[in-house]
C-alpha cells in the first residue's frame, strides 16, 4: 500500500497521469520570438514580435483557447514562421487539433501568418468586413465570414466571436471565451497605460462607445487581453474608453 500511494505521488509530481488531450497542464514556452504563458485553465496567451516604423519592436498578443483536445487560435503571429511555431507547440506540447484561426482585424499583426494556417487546412474564420479589407490590401484572406456574431465549437465549449462597432478599425472583432470569462479584445482594447498607437485606420469618434457595448455585453467577464502589452481585467475597458473619449 505504502508503495502504490509513493507510485501515486511520483506519477503527478511527473506530470505523468492520464489526463484528457488537451487538458493536461502544459507548461509556458519562450523561444526568440515567440511567447506562450497559461492565463486559465483553458487558455493561454501567444505573444510575437514585429519592427514597426515608428514604434520600434513591438510586442502582438493573441490568444489559444482549448477543451478536450481540440483548440483555436485568435491572432496570427505576423510572421509565417512564428505561426507554424505557434501551430508546432499547440499540436505537439498542448495536444491539441486546431479548429480555426480568427484574425481579428485585417492588420499584419492580426493576419501576417495566416498562410501557415491555410498550408496545414485549418480553417479560418474573420469578419466580412475583415475579408473584404484583406483581399483589397493583397494580404492574406480568411476563409469564412460572418457580419454580427459566429460560435465556434471547441472540445464541449463554445467561443464566441463579436463584431461591435468600430474602433481601432472599422472591421475589428472581439473573442469572448465563457466559463474562464475571458474577452480577447485585440487591438480595439489598449493595456492599462498604453498610448493610443496607430490611428491609420481608426474611428477614434466610435472607439469608446463600441467598448462601451462590449463592456456591458460582457459584465461577467474577469480577464481582458489587449492587442498589445499585458492583460488584466475590466480595467483594461474603462481605461481604453477613458483614453478616446472627447474632452
Amino acid at each position: 500500500m505504502k508503495y502504490y500511494l509513493l507510485c501515486t505521488v511520483a506519477l503527478v509530481l511527473l506530470g505523468c497521469g492520464c489526463g484528457k488531450p488537451g487538458k493536461k497542464a502544459v507548461g509556458n514556452y519562450k523561444s526568440e520570438n515567440l511567447i506562450i504563458r497559461k492565463i486559465s485553465d483553458n487558455a493561454y496567451l501567444h505573444t510575437s514580435f514585429m519592427n514597426v516604423e515608428g514604434f520600434g519592436r513591438v510586442s502582438c498578443n493573441g490568444a489559444v483557447f482549448f477543451d478536450r483536445g481540440e483548440a483555436v487560435i485568435f491572432d496570427t503571429p505576423g510572421l509565417v514562421d512564428v505561426s507554424e511555431e505557434l501551430i508546432r507547440w499547440t499540436e505537439d506540447s498542448l495536444k491539441c487539433s486546431l479548429k480555426a484561426v480568427i484574425p481579428t482585424h485585417f492588420h499584419t499583426d492580426c493576419l501576417g501568418g495566416l498562410d501557415a494556417f491555410h498550408k496545414r487546412k485549418i480553417p479560418s474564420y474573420a469578419s466580412n468586413a475583415t475579408i473584404a479589407l484583406a483581399r483589397s490590401n493583397g494580404t492574406a484572406v480568411p476563409q469564412q465570414g460572418f457580419d454580427v456574431s459566429e460560435k465556434i465549437k471547441v472540445g464541449d465549449r463554445e467561443v464566441f466571436l463579436e463584431y461591435l462597432g468600430e474602433g481601432h478599425t472599422r472591421d475589428n472583432i472581439v473573442g469572448y471565451f465563457p466559463g474562464d470569462e475571458i474577452v480577447f479584445g485585440g487591438c480595439l482594447v489598449k493595456a492599462s497605460g498604453a498610448g493610443k498607437g496607430n490611428l491609420e485606420d481608426a474611428n477614434t469618434k466610435a472607439w469608446p462607445e463600441t467598448v462601451r457595448k462590449l463592456k456591458s455585453r460582457h459584465p461577467e467577464v474577469r480577464m481582458v487581453i489587449p492587442g498589445h502589452g499585458e492583460a488584466g481585467g475590466t480595467e483594461l475597458l474603462d481605461y481604453t474608453i477613458k483614453l478616446f473619449e472627447r474632452k
